[in-house]
């Protein structure tokens, strides 16, 4: 499954830099979605010490309170866009 995750960064300005297995690399703009309306329960992530505590659980981003974001669909993103900016 190439869209495992085997490197992350969480980085300033709720961005993540991500590298897959097969190594493609990217980044994540998570900070338009995180102050938008429709950021539900991941409007906790606007705190940047909860942001920063970003982690890696079977090749995927996740923080506490079970929050993840699906590797595949940002697989896509970045090979298609070098970026996945959440709206």
């Amino acid at each position: 499954m190439p869209w495992r995750l085997k490197h992350l960064e969480a980085l300033p300005d709720y961005r993540l830099f991500v590298r897959f297995l097969d190594g493609l690399e990217g980044y994540v703009n998570m900070k338009q979605f995180l102050f938008s309306d429709s950021a539900g329960v991941f409007s906790s992530l606007r705190d940047d010490k909860i942001f920063s505590s970003a982690d890696l659980v079977y090749g995927a981003v996740t923080w506490p309170g079970e929050l993840d974001l699906a590797p595949d669909a940002m697989y896509e993103q970045i090979k298609a866009h070098g970026e996945w900016d959440l709206h």
